[in-house]
């Protein structure tokens, strides 16, 4: 099963705080609540599911660094930010950090859930994004250098023939190479491998170990 959600709530202003906690809570979500930014960071773990309700202005850390450094550590926390000094550069700079929505004080009960209904489904996707990319680079992690190179060769269309000629090998060899790729990761066409190193980002021989890089079995 899939973890359940939590609201990580972080606001200095213990009122403000407690009141949007409660309010999530009784609505039969989880809920979390910090006194600063430092706070959150000194307890988070990264690996869960949910969404960031915070405040822009707040001592210590402002909100925006939060989501700032949230994007620095590759933390793929959705937020929603909370402010009662709402303008137009801040809103921009929020979003450009990560904020999924941008509310004012006071925003309304049901705008604030809706909006955390919605980072708590962006988190969702984010995770199963993240999960196929995953195990998608964890299949091109199996080639061997050799058949990295044949790969290599398939992805740029070279017939079988010429990749014997370009990397020095015989043909069977080739033959054998590239159907353990196609083996590995688990393709029944040349379109759909490239869609997959697109997909992946794969790099080709940079994405080896120097010292695999160095060998060609």
């Amino acid at each position: 099963m899939e973890d359940r959600p939590t609201v990580f709530v972080v606001d200095d202003d213990p009122a403000a705080r407690d009141s949007v906690a409660a309010m999530i809570r009784s609505r039969g979500i989880e809920v979390e609540s910090y006194a600063s930014a430092e706070q959150f960071f000194g307890q988070f773990n990264r690996g869960r599911l949910g969404c960031l309700v915070t405040d822009v202005r707040m001592a210590g850390m402002s909100g925006l660094s939060l989501l700032e450094r949230l994007k620095q550590e590759r933390i793929s926390l959705p937020a929603v930010v909370i402010t009662g000094y709402g303008d137009v550069p801040t809103a921009v700079e929020a979003m450009r950090a990560g904020a999924v929505t941008f509310l004012e004080k006071p925003c309304g009960e049901g705008d604030l859930l809706k909006s955390i209904g919605e980072a708590i489904e962006t988190h969702r996707r984010l995770r199963r994004q993240q999960a196929r990319l995953a195990e998608i680079q964890a299949r091109f992690a199996r080639l061997t250098p050799g058949e990295v190179r044949v790969l290599e060769q398939m992805i740029a269309g070279k017939p079988n023939k010429t990749m014997a000629a370009d990397l020095q090998i015989g043909l069977r060899t080739v033959e054998l190479r590239r159907a353990n790729v196609m083996k590995k990761i688990e393709v029944d066409s040349v379109a759909e491998l490239v869609r997959l190193a697109m997909e992946a980002d794969w790099r080709g021989e940079r994405s080896l170990p120097a010292h695999q890089g160095a060998s060609s079995p």
